[in-house]
């Protein structure tokens, strides 16, 4: 039966638009359920308009309607949940449509199609024979209509916004931020990865001619990773030289070889082996894990590429294009010029992935991980990309056109406005000197720690190098990498967060299968079991800051004293033995917890004891806060920085940090985020450590607001009893400080 659901699911949403999705749905789902009628409503203008059906009479489809309530298909949709009746006509709801021809039909089960608590319609099964479905039937119905629910969602929209054939708008994830109007280039797998496979007389030739094609590609691995190296982004660096070690020998390069001499021709053995990988990665449940599958076939379509000499993409930057695709790989962005991408849209993907990393890298604007399907995008047609929200306009009105360049030249003005000012150290308007500090890691962050405004680096995450590589990092690459960030801060303090791993940013080769990973072997928690690990790590952070700035190290996932102790114990030893070769050279670092655990608030006062500072980790606090997974998209709109829940926790940490003496900063989201900053300098977080994005936005907003005027704003802001009552009120703040700009 799943192997049903999948292939109905399929076909409805690989259908070109939603009559014929609808008329393939029923077709198949009767099939399936061996039943002699299946029927589907769809809202219409607050009534169940019948739009499809295999059973009832033909000339009622797209005319018989019901209202909510009204029939027993009515009742479905208005109770939203399934009926099941042996004789649907006894039923005290029933009510006969003579133009539908439904009254040879008894057994009835119905359940509705709901998207995001939206009733959008009924999926309906009949029989003549008077009996219940039984359980599996049923199960397999509501089944396929949960399923259904979100293609039926993008076909309908599609089907709304094709009115005058003019703004389109389509939706999906906001995966780098900005504006861009420009043509669209459509650009089409260049290379067939599930193409026949075959098999090759020559081995040795075909080892050479792959041997020749993995080193090719090593070499320009190599050199994209020195390039954004050069540009002192760091993360994009280890992106290429992740791609360079899955071609070493101990990772893909050796089994790519074994292939061939098993027999098959160089592109295919490039194929099995990738395509045999990928589909281990994507069967994983972690979203960051699933993208890792997609490197491996970029790699593997990358190597097939260069054996097949296929001429490049070319682009000219005169012209800047929106890049549409399919997929598109993080190497297909690094051959293009920068300046002749105006935008990016992708259907598959998500913020995590490469190609979304590279996009923020490069300041493009992108969206990705559209619901809707690409056949009414054309290549040279106008689009409108907003990486802000995640929507791209098909078709674009010239008004519209021209409102949206008018926003991009004043966004631009403003950037250039807000860039400036970081050339000043940041006071807030009623002179309260104000520390910005740079969180590092998942962005190219180090250039922005050289501004005046910047006074360090508030947060580097150290695991981003370990999620980027194929092997646990030996003390000696730490060593390199650590060195280098700390050079980046020109004696600036810099804090490092220890591994961080597990939840949401699993290691491939360490194996960590939870039920709930959130709950469990992460931060702390795992390197604590494993002090080796922990040990190499302190060890090359201590090396790291010899000679350089000063140096703080941060635990993640704090939730016992005991661990913090432990900690302290390893550190000691580390800095004792690092003194042999060191000498006064090396000094011993504060040592902080990140918050993020809730129950750490009710332990500040002995925490206050045995740490020098804490930094507020106020993504997972939230988290935890809410019980909200904030990458479900099932529970996403839950997960609110602005609940008055998190807001108090935060006041009641910083009136006891203060109590207490204890330094304090924030680290999260929040610390970048203009409407928050408000509320975090009225409770007193004067440390605030963001992404380099927006430092200028907050830096500006900073230097225009008195202290005493934001107090006056949490007290009113605590008193809320919703997010959204939160957020306008610090609107209307913004609104009266005429910074409204600030948001967008």
């Amino acid at each position: 039966m799943l192997d049903r659901l999948r292939d109905i699911t399929q076909t409805v949403v690989n259908s070109a638009d939603l009559d014929s999705a609808m008329a393939a749905l029923v077709t198949q789902t009767k099939r399936a359920m061996a039943t002699q009628c299946c029927s589907v409503y769809l809202v219409r203008q607050q009534h169940l308009l019948l739009c499809a059906s295999d059973g009832l009479s033909p000339s009622a489809i797209g005319k018989a309607s019901l209202k909510f309530g009204e029939g027993v298909i009515g009742l479905v949709a208005e109770r939203a949940e399934p009926i099941n009746l042996a004789d649907a006509h006894r039923h005290p709801a029933f009510k006969l449509i003579p133009s539908v021809n439904e009254d040879k039909y008894s057994a009835f089960l119905a359940a509705p199609i709901i998207h995001q608590s939206e009733v959008l319609g009924v999926l309906a099964v009949q029989q003549q024979q008077k009996r219940l479905f039984d359980e599996d039937e049923e199960a397999f119905l509501v089944t396929l209509a949960a399923q259904l629910a979100l293609a039926v969602s993008g076909l309908r929209q599609r089907k709304a916004d094709k009115g005058p054939q003019t703004d389109i708008l389509l939706t999906g994830e906001a995966a780098s931020a900005g504006l861009a109007v420009a043509p669209a280039l459509l650009i089409h797998q260049a290379v067939d990865m599930q193409a026949p496979q075959h098999k090759a007389e020559n081995l040795e030739a075909e080892r050479e001619r792959l041997s020749a094609a993995i080193e090719f590609c090593r070499n320009q691995f190599f050199t994209w990773s020195q390039r954004f190296d050069a540009e002192i982004d760091t993360e994009v660096a280890q992106i290429f030289s992740a791609y360079q070690s899955l071609l070493e020998p101990a990772s893909l390069g050796q089994p790519l070889l074994d292939e061939v001499m098993q027999g098959w021709q160089a592109e295919s053995a490039v194929r099995r082996v990738c395509l045999r990988v990928a589909a281990q990665f994507k069967q994983m449940q972690d979203a960051y894990l699933r993208e890792r599958g997609r490197d491996v076939v970029d790699v593997g379509e990358r190597l097939i590429q260069q054996l097949q000499r296929k001429q490049r993409l070319a682009l000219d930057p005169s012209q800047p294009r929106i890049l549409v695709a399919k997929e598109a790989s993080a190497t297909l962005l690094a051959e293009l010029p920068q300046h002749g991408i105006a935008g990016i849209v992708i259907q598959s993907g998500g913020v995590n992935s490469h190609v979304a990393i590279l996009a923020r890298a490069m300041n493009i604007p992108a969206v990705m991980g559209l619901e809707t399907s690409f056949e009414d995008i054309e290549a040279e047609q106008t689009l409108i990309v907003n990486g802000y929200r995640g929507q791209v306009v098909l078709n674009p009105t010239a008004i519209l056109c021209k409102e949206y360049q008018r926003l991009i030249e004043q966004i631009s003005a403003q950037n250039q406005q807000l860039n400036a000012e970081l050339d000043e150290a940041c006071f807030s308007g009623c002179g309260k000197p104000i520390g910005l500090h740079v969180n590092a890691g998942l962005t190219g962050a180090l250039a922005s720690v050289e501004r005046p405004a910047v006074q360090g680096i508030g947060l580097y995450r150290s695991e981003i190098p370990f999620m980027l590589h194929s092997h646990f990092l030996t003390e000696s690459e730490q060593f390199k990498l650590y060195q280098k960030v700390m050079r980046s801060a020109k004696g600036k303090p810099v804090v490092m967060r220890t591994l961080d791993a597990g939840g949401d940013k699993p290691l491939t080769y360490f194996p960590m299968a939870e039920a709930n990973p959130f709950l469990g072997w992460r931060g702390i928690r795992l390197t604590l079991d494993h002090p080796e690990m922990l040990l190499v790590q302190l060890k090359a952070m201590l090396r790291a800051g010899v000679g350089q700035g000063p140096l703080s190290i941060l635990l993640p996932m704090v939730s016992q004293l005991s661990e913090v102790e432990r900690t302290r114990h390893y550190l000691e030893q580390a800095v004792t033995e690092l003194k042999e070769e060191y000498g006064e050279q090396l000094q011993a670092p504060k040592l902080g917890v990140m918050l993020e655990i809730p129950a750490m608030m009710f332990q500040l006062a002995a925490l206050a004891d045995c740490v020098d500072f804490i930094s507020v980790g106020s993504n997972d606090l939230t988290q935890y806060l809410l019980a909200v997974d904030r990458n479900n998209p099932a529970v996403s709109e839950l997960f609110d920085r602005f609940h008055p829940a998190v807001l108090t926790a935060l006041n009641h940490i910083a009136e006891q940090c203060q109590t207490l003496e204890l330094p304090f900063s924030i680290c999260g989201e929040l610390a970048g985020d203009p409407l928050a900053v408000m509320l975090l300098l009225g409770m007193g977080y004067y440390q605030l450590s963001m992404n380099p994005g927006n430092l200028g936005k907050v830096n500006h907003l900073i230097r225009r607001v008195e202290c005493a005027d934001m107090q006056r704003l949490v007290q009113s802001a605590l008193s809320c009893q919703s997010g959204t009552q939160v957020r306008d009120l610090c609107l209307q703040e913004l609104n009266r400080l005429q910074l409204n700009d600030l948001v967008r």
